[in-house]
């Protein structure tokens, strides 16, 4: 090949470098538009129970979360998060998608939860991303201040927290509520959170972020959930004041309050018998959500591009309106 041959070629190879990106910046083909009343059933689910509990892989249908759909594009990669309740549902939909967006990832849950952990840790080693398992019981204060410290190691770090986890059982009258469930809800739903913020928080570097599931029940309370609900409300104020706190190190703090979700928790006790057909019917959207939908709102929090936004609650209620 002559010089200018030569010169001629790498012109050409030139302009098509030079189009990368221009047409990255374009990023990828944009799925079809779809419609989010049926994007995914709004059939009744069948009455069914389980033990707590329970376990997403037994469930009909089996929850989606986003096993064959997420597809990441690198947000988090280098980030290290933690989450609890990561085995199944909503936790289990933001372990996906946090693995997929680059992240390596610990994932808590009860002991009696460990075939469903083993699902999505299969999973997602398969893809190459790195699991850490890390069962315990969250109501045990120095099992919370072991796990941040777990992790920590098993990452090599950790910048994102996700508590998660929670205990529900529905009760029609609070006659029905006994003193051992309302101890373990709030130890599970608002203990942990502090437990474990209060460890995760004092390891933390700037640009980390702490993200607590809330709930529609934080703002519009089910009569048969009030132990529950009340848990849930904490959780939103916790967050925000913790938010402030924690402003000053650059550590934000924000929650997502979900609506109707079908996760475990609705067939281990979380509905009242013979209500489980009735759950998510009310909403506008005539439906229930899937995990799946409510990953990339756990995504965009953990994303340092949301630098500004802390001691925020975001909803995913299907319409309800309820945050």
């Amino acid at each position: 090949m002559s010089k200018r041959d030569l010169l001629k070629s790498g012109a050409v190879a030139g302009v098509a470098v030079a189009a990368l990106p221009a047409a990255a910046a374009q990023g990828p083909v944009t799925a079809p538009l779809a419609d989010p009343k049926t994007k995914f059933t709004s059939e009744p689910f069948p009455e069914q129970h389980q033990e707590w509990p329970g376990l997403q892989r037994d469930m009909n249908p089996v929850p989606d979360c986003g096993e064959k759909s997420y597809v990441g594009t690198g947000k988090l990669k280098g980030r290290k998060a933690l989450v609890t309740g990561g085995d199944s549902g909503i936790g289990r939909a933001a372990v996906i998608a946090f693995a997929r967006e680059g992240a390596a990832v610990a994932i808590n849950y009860h002991p009696k939860e460990e075939p469903d952990a083993q699902d999505v840790k299969k999973l997602l080693e398969s893809e190459g991303a790195k699991v850490v398992l890390l069962p315990g019981d969250l109501t045990d204060e120095a099992f919370c201040t072991r796990l941040i410290a777990d992790a920590s190691k098993g990452l090599g770090g950790l910048d994102i927290l996700v508590n998660n986890a929670a205990y529900q059982q529905s009760k029609a009258s609070i006659a029905e509520i006994s003193s051992e469930q309302f101890d373990r809800t709030m130890k599970t739903n608002v203990y942990a959170p502090f437990w474990l913020s209060k460890a995760a928080s004092a390891r933390m570097q700037p640009g980390s972020s702490i993200i607590n599931t809330a709930s529609v029940n934080s703002f519009n309370p089910g009569e048969e959930l009030l132990d529950y609900a009340t848990t849930k409300g904490a959780i939103e104020i916790f967050t925000k004041g913790l938010a402030k706190q924690l402003a000053e190190k650059g550590i934000r703090v924000n929650a997502v309050a979900p609506g109707p979700v079908w996760t475990p928790l609705q067939v281990a006790g979380g509905q009242l018998p013979g209500k489980l057909g009735e759950f998510g019917q009310d909403t506008p959207m005539k439906r229930a959500g899937q995990p799946a939908e409510l990953a990339s709102l756990y995504v965009v929090l953990a994303d340092n591009h949301s630098s500004f936004t802390t001691g925020s609650v975001f909803g995913a209620n299907g319409g309800t309106g309820a945050v």
